[in-house]
């Protein structure tokens, strides 16, 4: 699929692929439009984060290495322009490079050449899921919005992923190992990491005075609950 495939439609693309091997994205891209997956194509990380931010598509798929911005770049930039799920795919050569992408935000990191049937769960495609609401937080999943009691509540990718798994969870305990399988797909994350996503989350949902917390359970993991509100 070439970048303007899509350039006389109003409906966003599903997903922008960046890949630097032009016979790769192109048979890739083939295979999620068959699947029903929107797919625009570009082959460097200038024409990702410009595309990304004129065609506003649902999600990223980026190949590394990525030429002329790095994977890393672009998801760090992606997340504070136009917030959705980046994933990033590589092989051996680009194991570093994608590394470097999930600590900056991408939601998962998979093999390249590309598997539609490992991708596609990972992106929310087909009908729009409705908003979530817990307590006076709603979360827009479509929109990468959350707002607590009106006010917006910005998220950088990955937080808003982990407060979206907990709020799909609430007053449950989520182990650790659990929310690291489902937000960056690995049973081997830095512990820290997580630690400190939650309190960043933890700590934005408390300077906006709503009524949830996030409850850390020493030795199991996280539970979200809804405090009973102060009059």
């Amino acid at each position: 699929m070439t970048p303007d495939a899509h350039a006389g439609g109003t409906r966003p693309p599903d997903l922008l692929l960046a890949d630097p091997d032009t016979a790769l994205a192109t048979a890739a891209a083939a295979r999620f439009e068959a699947a029903g997956v929107a797919t625009v194509v570009c082959h460097d990380g200038a024409e990702a984060l410009l595309q990304a931010g004129a065609r506003r598509p649902r999600a990223l798929l980026l190949g590394a290495p990525l030429p002329v911005v790095d994977c890393a770049r672009v998801t760090t930039l992606v997340a504070r322009l136009h917030p959705v799920p980046v994933v990033v795919a590589a092989g051996a050569d680009g194991a570093v490079e994608a590394t470097a992408a999930l600590a900056a935000g991408a939601v998962a990191y998979v093999a390249r050449p590309y598997r539609t049937e490992e991708i596609i769960p990972l992106l929310s495609f087909g009908r729009a899921p409705a908003p979530l609401v817990v307590g006076d937080i709603e979360l827009d999943p479509e929109g990468f919005h959350v707002h607590v009691r009106g006010t917006r509540l910005r998220l950088p990718v990955r937080e808003f992923m982990v407060l979206r798994y907990l709020m799909e969870h609430v007053g449950r305990v989520v182990p650790r190992a659990e929310l690291t399988r489902a937000l960056w797909g690995t049973d081997t994350l830095d512990s820290n990491t997580l630690t400190v996503h939650v309190r960043r989350v933890r700590n934005k949902l408390q300077e906006a005075g709503g009524s949830c917390t996030i409850d850390a359970i020493r030795g199991m993991g996280y539970r979200l609950e809804v405090a009973r509100v102060r009059r």
